[in-house]
């Protein structure tokens, strides 16, 4: 299992995958928005969406898991 975390404080802008999808490093996983600037979250490795943590429009802080790979 993997965990996923947010790398700057923001709010989710939107989330790109479901559960049970199948993705690979470099997948963007959910989009960030800060100071008007959109970031991408990816995964580090490869792996099954086992659960989103996170709902769009969502404030998030740096460091917590918004998405749990498996």
């Amino acid at each position: 299992m993997a965990d996923v975390a947010a790398h700057i404080t923001g709010t989710v802008w939107k989330i790109e995958v479901k559960v049970g999808d199948t993705v690979e490093s470099g997948t963007t996983l959910v989009i960030l928005e800060s100071m008007k600037m959109e970031m991408p979250v990816e995964a580090e490795e490869g792996g099954t969406v086992k659960e989103i943590r996170c709902t769009e429009a969502q404030a998030v802080n740096e460091g917590d898991v918004l998405v749990v790979l498996g």
